[in-house]
């Protein structure tokens, strides 16, 4: 079994011993399904329950896995409108379990892996959605040198970065070579629009699945999984929950594709957008189909980070990377359509 798949709980243990109040040791460790990126694990201890997440062991790619800065966007979080769990020890030596870690609070709730949210009645879906809306326009809307983050990210144009970071991180982790990708990279380069200059905290990965609600009821309790986020386009957050939206239904894809929302009591895409906008004062949006694109293009570049690091052996879940890894082509596609949209 990988180092990805088990955690050391001696030393763990002895790590937070004197640097967690309240700790009281031994830990059971139960790994999370998710966590592609960074690996999960629940802690049990006599103290109560946490939630470690490290970065994976073996080889990686450049600025990728960054658990550091998932520890200080989520520290400097606390107490605003934006929910968090409470983080309380951040490890950057690598000698105590092999990488960098950080210890939070365990959120006690549910999860949705899927936006049709099955088990919840017409009423109790419409409020997860709008709580989820509210959310995200409470993170745009942060005071970002208010909380210590104004240099959470470079200045410049955030879309041209962005374009540039992912087209080489997925050159790093190209295993094959798919001509719908290579469209995509060339035209979201050749058709950005000018910069803006909105300049806000972005998730980066702001999905239904990421958030944590409560047990019994629709709020919103925390954001999680802070890899990729930077200061930056808050449109980008905005496309990203659309693009999940036109995923196929089901387990894998975790999307809309085909659902009849009204009879779910779910917002069409138009709808959502608007309540975001009338949340945050927008008279609208232009050219949301290059956000959308480039949505899909960073999602293909992630997932295919995930399949070439099933490949060299050192993912999360091999088994999930290998399925996952096989729709880059398929994000490609679906990214070369969402430019379509704003011909």
């Amino acid at each position: 079994m990988t180092q990805t798949q088990t955690l050391d709980t001696g030393a763990v243990a002895a790590f937070l011993k004197d640097r967690l109040p309240g700790f009281d040791g031994p830990i059971e460790a139960q790994k999370f399904e998710g966590g592609q990126s960074n690996p999960t694990f629940l802690l049990k201890t006599g103290a109560g329950n946490y939630v470690l997440r490290r970065k994976p062991p073996g080889q990686l790619l450049k600025s990728a896995h960054a658990v550091d800065r998932e520890f200080r966007v989520q520290s400097a979080l606390a107490g605003s409108d934006v929910p968090v769990a409470k983080m309380h020890v951040l490890c950057q030596d690598p000698d105590v379990i092999g990488s960098d870690f950080y210890v939070m609070d365990h959120v006690a709730g549910r999860n949705f892996n899927e936006p049709t949210m099955p088990e919840m009645d017409n009423a109790g879906r419409t409020a997860v959605i709008s709580d989820m809306n509210r959310v995200l326009a409470a993170l745009h809307d942060v005071d970002i040198d208010a909380v210590g983050l104004s240099d959470y990210g470079p200045p410049g144009h955030y879309l041209e970065r962005q374009v540039a970071r992912w087209s080489k991180q997925y050159r790093a982790s190209q295993t094959q070579e798919i001509p719908s990708m290579n469209r995509l990279m060339d035209r979201l380069a050749d058709e950005m629009p000018d910069d803006d200059g909105q300049r806000t905290l972005v998730h980066g990965d702001y999905r239904i699945d990421n958030l944590i609600f409560e047990a019994e009821g629709t709020n919103c309790l925390a954001v999680l999984d802070w890899e990729l986020s930077t200061i930056g386009h808050p449109y980008a957050d905005l496309a990203s929950v659309i693009m999940q939206w036109q995923l196929p239904a089901g387990r894998d894809g975790r999307g809309l594709m085909g659902v009849d929302r009204d009879a779910l009591g779910l917002p069409s895409d138009e709808a959502f957008i608007a309540a975001y906008c009338d949340r945050r004062g927008l008279p609208g949006i232009d050219d949301f189909g290059y956000y959308l694109g480039f949505c899909f293009f960073r999602m293909a570049g992630i997932i295919q980070g995930v399949l070439k690091r099933a490949l060299d052996g050192n993912a999360s879940n091999p088994e999930r990377a290998m399925k996952v890894g096989a729709y880059v082509p398929v994000f490609a596609e679906n990214g070369l359509r969402a430019l379509e949209s704003t011909q």
